[in-house]
């Protein structure tokens, strides 16, 4: 059963229980992010994120580590483009304690200046891990390229030399300004009672009050275009970017489903045609990436240098076939893809953890509870009529503007910017 309340203070409160477990799932989610960075400061938000776990007025980090230790539970925290979270799982007889814990770093935590150079170490040692794998790296700069300056355009973890000069005034300006119970969701998932999860809501955070206003960004140019990097590696590795919906619009469902057709799996269109078909690429898949308010399309994967063009080349013909109504999705492609989705969904439902993620993504992205059976119905709503009008709709649109990003050995002449931009004038 849902339940949702918004406190005194603004904090809202979101559970569903799950009297079956023994288990629950607290998440925190905080409407601070990237995009609320100050100018200068990228990078901010997902250390403060590192910085919430390294002592409070009354707790050093050892304290905090052993307390989640002896529970016999699990905490984390992430920051991605639009928010950040702070999760724990428990017992359900551990609520309290999880509560209280993860109430006592959100409000009190000190940032010691030792622990910040030492978190901002692990933080530089994070993105040269990044820069080391030649796939995140395309798609780094893909989204580089396509938004530029935009907050979506950014790593998370920020750059290296910005990271670098980040300071304790820093991070205790944004949390100050950022971390406020009207910016803030708790959702529990598991074994729990929404009152008596209020109540224990109440006890950790009565003390947080003020209002923030909500950050404004502009809504991201996309910019078409090629970036390539050349790095001592033997494969290619490519990511193709088309401007795509963002999370909450009503035609995201018919995106997943298109995913799924496109690239989604090891009988999809571009896996089966050239990988099993052609042996061309050693990886390829499709990934939507939805925001607040945008989206991307990418289609990612690594073949021979020499065949690079060739793959870029068939995958955009490959998608032009679609959305010119040349290959329509069939009738057994729309059976697998929901066939799919509807399985992602049930079964990741029988988690604690993916529950309350889910409760508190819904409450930030649509401000309402979307039920196991609305989403499936979605799902099953969606027909080839539908997503024939996507194809040949959004698809095709965004077929004019592609994004490529390329990471690989230094090649022959159709392995640089130019060659590639030629490809897509060809293309066009």
């Amino acid at each position: 059963m849902y339940s949702a309340t918004t406190l005194e203070n603004g904090i809202r409160v979101v559970t569903e229980s799950m009297p079956e477990t023994r288990s629950v799932s607290v998440g925190i989610m905080v409407d601070a992010g990237p995009r609320d960075e100050p100018l200068g400061s990228h990078g901010l938000a997902h250390l403060a994120e590192h910085m919430m776990f390294q002592g409070t007025g009354s707790r050093s980090a050892r304290d905090i580590a052993l307390m989640m230790d002896e529970s016999g539970g699990q905490m984390g925290a992430f920051t991605t483009r639009d928010y950040t979270c702070y999760t724990a799982t428990v017992l359900d007889d551990y609520t309290t304690y999880a509560l209280d814990l993860m109430g006592d770093i959100l409000l009190n935590s000190v940032f010691p200046e030792e622990a910040l150079e030492k978190e901002k170490h692990s933080v530089l040692r994070e993105i040269d891990g990044a820069a080391d794998i030649p796939s995140s790296r395309a798609h780094d700069a893909l989204k580089s390229h396509v938004w530029g300056r935009h907050p979506l355009g950014r790593p998370v973890a920020g750059f290296p030399e910005v990271v670098r000069r980040l300071t304790r005034a820093d991070l205790i300006y944004f949390v100050h300004r950022y971390y406020l119970p009207d910016r803030m969701i708790v959702a529990a998932a598991g074994n729990v009672n929404h009152g008596d999860f209020l109540s224990q809501v109440r006890d950790a955070f009565w003390r947080m009050l003020g209002t923030g206003e909500k950050t404004h960004t502009p809504l991201p140019s996309f910019a078409p275009g090629v970036v390539v990097e050349n790095v001592p590696v033997s494969q290619a590795y490519f990511a193709i970017g088309l401007r795509c919906l963002p999370y909450a619009d009503e035609g995201r469902y018919g995106v997943h489903l298109l995913n799924s057709i496109i690239g989604g799996g090891s009988s999809s269109r571009l896996y089966a045609r050239l990988r099993e078909e052609r042996g061309l690429v050693y990886r390829i898949g499709s990934e939507y990436h939805a925001y607040a308010d945008d989206g991307m399309f990418v289609i990612e994967g690594s073949t021979a240098p020499e065949y690079l063009t060739q793959v870029l080349c068939l995958v955009l013909v490959e998608l032009w076939k679609l959305a010119s109504g040349d290959d329509p999705v069939s009738d057994e492609e729309l059976w697998k893809a929901r066939m799919q989705l509807r399985a992602q969904h049930l079964i990741s439902s029988e988690n604690s953890s993916t529950r309350m993620s889910r409760l508190a993504t819904q409450a930030f992205y649509f401000d309402r509870f979307l039920s196991g059976e609305e989403i499936l119905s979605a799902i099953d709503s969606v027909d080839k009529g539908a997503l024939a009008a996507m194809a040949g709709g959004d698809l095709a649109r965004a077929l004019g503007d592609v994004a490529i990003s390329v990471v690989g050995p230094e090649g022959p002449e159709t392995f640089t910017r130019k060659g590639i931009e030629a490809l897509l004038a060809d293309f066009a």
